[in-house]
Order: structure tokens, then sequence, then C-alpha cells
């Protein structure tokens, strides 16, 4: 027999836990985040979730406190003997610190999974991890969810005549080209060098985009430096038209600003980090995927079928 479900949430996601509770068919959890006046926070289970499943739904985006507020929630499941506790991050934040690139700096994303694992947590269920790496620095499960199960679908229904897929800088190449194969498109990409981090100097263009209708494909959009520039430049060269597909709208700096002045007609995300559709903005619900998940997991039942979609891109 399956062990109860309980989802609740941190302050970061309650907007997307209300949504995955209900495509769930529950209600999301009561818990209170006590705010004390020198900046401590303390959160509370007010209701019974001894021998239950609790699952924790918190993006890790800035500031920090996002982060330790979900590993106080984990430390007090834990603490009021859940049965077992699942973070549900659909947001990885330090994900960009996977490796050392250059001498005496941390690898950010390898101490955020310690974190987690001292802290208590059973599992992990996350969506577009900017490095699939990231699943080894644990020895627990990491369920890694694609988004290109909800954009494919969309992307098909727009019926662009001149679709062809393209990656705003070397690293997103594998995941614009399994687009790429999967819809039958060409690929474009873009080759960026940066003066220093949120700052792209140059970007060149590989491929044809004359009269094309180009899609460009990223896990996350920070300033949109990148995604603008490289839109702006393919108009500048014959295309049609140019949109952009993005899991994670992180939007810092003046980011929304340039994407509305920018040659951008449409940027599709998801709401892993709350965002309203407006403007160019189209935004994709995430929570029947996770909700989803939540059923397969509480039940032991495999979840290889959101991994076949991208295993067939």
């Amino acid at each position: 027999m399956a062990a109860t479900v309980n989802i609740f949430s941190g302050d970061s996601s309650r907007y997307l836990a209300e949504r995955i509770a209900k495509a769930y068919g529950a209600s999301l959890g009561n818990v209170t985040i006590s705010h004390f006046k020198d900046g401590e926070y303390q959160p509370s289970f007010e209701q019974t979730i001894r021998g239950n499943d609790v699952f924790l739904v918190q993006s890790t985006n800035p500031p920090a406190d996002n982060l330790f507020e979900l590993l106080l929630l984990i430390d007090a499941a834990k603490r009021a003997s859940a049965k077992r506790v699942v973070a549900l991050i659909p947001y990885f934040g330090f994900a960009r610190q996977d490796r050392k690139d250059k001498p005496r700096v941390s690898i950010g994303a390898k101490l955020i999974t310690n974190l987690l694992v001292a802290a208590g947590v059973d599992r992990i269920i996350t969506m577009d991890l900017h490095s699939d790496q990231i699943q080894g620095f644990v020895d627990i499960p990491v369920d890694h969810m694609y988004a290109s199960s909800i954009f494919v679908p969309y992307l098909k229904t727009i019926n662009l005549p001149n679709l062809t897929m393209a990656s705003p800088d070397t690293g997103g190449t594998k995941r614009a080209a399994a687009y790429a194969k999967f819809l039958d498109t060409d690929l474009v990409i873009c080759f960026k060098q940066r003066k220093k981090a949120n700052e792209v100097d140059t970007i060149r263009i590989i491929g044809d985009v004359k009269g094309k209708d180009i899609i460009l494909v990223d896990d996350i959009i920070d300033t949109a430096g990148t995604i603008t520039k490289a839109a702006n430049m393919m108009m500048e060269q014959g295309a049609d038209s140019v949109r952009a597909v993005c899991t994670h709208p992180v939007f810092s700096d003046s980011a929304l600003e340039r994407i509305e002045e920018s040659a951008l007609c449409e940027v599709l995300v998801t709401d892993t980090l709350r965002r309203e559709s407006s403007g160019k903005i189209t935004v994709l619900s995430t929570a029947e995927i996770f909700a989803d998940v939540i059923h397969r997991v509480n039940r032991n039942k495999s979840i290889s079928t959101h991994f076949e979609f991208f295993t067939m891109i």
C-alpha cells in the first residue's frame, strides 16, 4: 500500500506548488514559515506527516534564502518522522558551477547536492539541469525531467514553414541538435566569446539562416544578452522570424527590456520560476509533469516514459 502523499512548498515556488497539487488531486499542505526580526526564519508543518511521503516544492533561485529554506524544510520533515522526503526542485540553482573552469573556484553545484543530502533528503526531482553530470554528484535517486515534452508539441502547433533549430552557444549544441533531429530540421550554432560572466563580446553564426524560421533553444535565460544578440544578428542575415525556447526564465538585470526591444517575436518558457505571460513571453506549465512523477514515485512505478520522449529526440 502506497504511503500518503503530502505536498508542501516554500515561499519561492508556492505558485507552481499549488498547480502541482491541483494536478495531483490534492490540497497543498499547510506549512508556516516564521520570520524573526534578525532575519532568521523557521518552517513548521501544521499537520501530521508521520509515515508519509513528503514532497517539498522549492526552486533554489536567488536569494540564497530559498535554498536555505528548502534545507530547513527537509530537516523539519525528517524530524517529524516522514517516511520519505523528496525535494522537488523545478529550477536547480548554482547548476552552472558544475566544474572548476579556472583555478581556486568552488564547484557550487556539488556543494548544493552535499547540503541536500546532509539535510536528509531521500530523492531529488528536477527539470533541465544546466549540466546532466550533476545527477552523479549524489548517491540518491535523481529524477531529471525534460521540458522538451512540453515545448515540442507547442512548436508543432505553430506550424512554421521553414523551421530551423539553433543553439545560442556551443555548450547548448547537444540540446538544440536533439530538437532538430526529432523535428527533422536544420541546425544553426552560435559561437560566442565573453569578456566576463554575463557579458558577451562577440557572436558568430555557423549555418544558413536566410529565409528560415529560427527557434533558439536554451535551458536558462539570465540577462538575455546572448539570446537577443543572436536573434538580432539572425534577422540581419535574412531570417524570416526568430523565437526562443527556454526552460528557466531567470530574467535578471534588464532581461525583459532586452527581449521586448529585440528581434525575437516570442519567448517560450516554463513556470519553474514564476513568470506570467506578457508581451513576447509565453508560459507553459510543468505542473502536469511533476504531478505525474509524484504519483509514480509514491507508488514505486517506473517514470521511464518521461525519459523516453527525450531519448527519441
